[in-house]
């Protein structure tokens, strides 16, 4: 079977899983993570693509991202992650592959998702018991948003804006967001969509998504179409 393409739109909003090989450790110490950020805010400005919030951990790495070309999302992935790919075997002293395959993604629906993804992204080091609150986890954008401190590799996006009218109100109101969490099926279908690259949205998101591409944007139904019957 032909291996799907991804499913890669200019102006939507991309969550993005990259993950280590056989689940190995692709960060080991401080330079290894600010190394990954540097080529991440570099490629991100070259590849016009917004970073809208992301998370380092010890053997993978989420963003949520916008492009503004079809290429940007997938030429982003590839510089970045051959340039690690060189600095972390030349300092580490390997060889071979890092990465688990293909990175993984797809799009999600803004209105519904995109806030409950960057809280699902913030939670990330939570849920591993590495931290007892997203706040002590420095790695990533958290911080940015509830006021501790500038990130430069973040782009907020304009639903993060209406959140209030002031910096103030806009971190107070996200810290919520972040400390009531996730419900379980939304946190269930962030992962599921991601995985398989099926889009996640509303019949009409799908719908309105479906005319951008001619990539098929949702799982068919198994089995023969049924009949009318006369």
């Amino acid at each position: 079977m032909a291996r799907l393409a991804r499913l890669t739109v200019p102006g939507y909003p991309h969550h993005i899983i990259q993950r280590g090989n056989n689940r190995q450790i692709i960060f080991l110490d401080t330079a290894d993570y600010e190394q990954m950020l540097a080529l991440l805010q570099e490629h991100a400005r070259q590849t016009l693509v917004a970073v809208h919030a992301y998370v380092l951990m010890s053997n993978h790495l989420h963003l949520l991202a916008t492009p503004e070309t079809a290429e940007g999302i997938p030429q982003l992935m590839q510089s970045v992650g051959r340039r690690y790919v060189r600095y972390f075997n030349d300092r580490h002293g390997r060889t071979g592959t890092l990465w688990e395959g293909r990175y993984k993604s797809t799009l999600i629906q803004a209105e519904q998702y995109l806030l409950a993804c960057m809280v699902y992204i913030d939670l990330n080091p939570v849920r591993a018991g590495m931290v007892q609150h997203a706040m002590d986890y420095r790695w990533s954008s958290h911080l940015h948003y509830v006021g501790r401190r500038v990130d430069r590799l973040v782009t907020p996006h304009p639903l993060y804006w209406e959140l209030g009218n002031t910096p103030f109100a806009r971190e107070a109101a996200y810290s919520q967001l972040v400390e009531a969490g996730v419900a379980s099926d939304q946190q269930r279908a962030l992962t599921d969509a991601t995985l398989s690259g099926w889009a996640l949205g509303s019949p009409d998101y799908v719908a309105q998504l479906q005319r951008r591409t001619t990539r098929r944007v949702m799982k068919g139904q198994s089995g023969r179409p049924v009949r009318k019957s006369h």
